[in-house]
């Protein structure tokens, strides 16, 4: 099922690109409007999920990408271990680990990710994120509903055969 790595590196050029464009076009911090709910905002994030660790001095950004390195290792043993009909966890494991390598690739290259999706609803607002955090969501939603919805029905399958 390595075949899907091919979703990983999409992630990862989409994403890489996306983030050059944020950062040739967005003033830092300021949002820009797209439509009602949705801002682009250039924002530098050197924690993790929600600005997790952000102000913790500078050794998280190894800490991420050693944790970010060895759960691709995982997934990718992961991948080498399903079988031909798992293509659903295949894809969700292949957008999970495009996602990871992204954002560690820009801790390698800057020491911090780079954010740009803002979503919001009157004072609310949903962390700045970017298309990493994206496919590392979807992959993360798929695995779970694989897990709980769709993996029962698959044993029912399998035990009526």
């Amino acid at each position: 099922m390595l075949r899907w790595l091919w979703l990983s590196v999409a992630v990862i050029v989409l994403d890489q690109s996306a983030k050059w464009a944020a950062l040739r076009f967005l003033p830092y911090a300021i949002p820009q409007p797209v439509f009602p709910g949705f801002n682009l905002t250039l924002v530098f994030n050197t924690g993790a999920a929600f600005s997790f660790l952000n102000q913790a001095g500078g050794c998280q950004r190894w800490l991420f990408v050693g944790l970010a390195l060895a759960v691709s290792g995982i997934l990718i043993g992961w991948l080498m271990r399903l079988q031909a009909h798992e293509r659903w966890t295949a894809a969700a494991l292949a957008l999970i680990l495009g996602g990871a390598l992204s954002n560690a690739l820009d801790r390698i290259l800057r020491g911090h990710v780079i954010d740009f999706i803002q979503i919001y609803y009157r004072q609310w607002a949903w962390p700045t994120f970017n298309l990493a955090d994206s496919a590392i969501t979807l992959g993360a939603a798929i695995l779970i509903f694989r897990t709980l919805i769709a993996s029962p029905q698959d044993a029912r399958k399998k035990t009526k055969k």
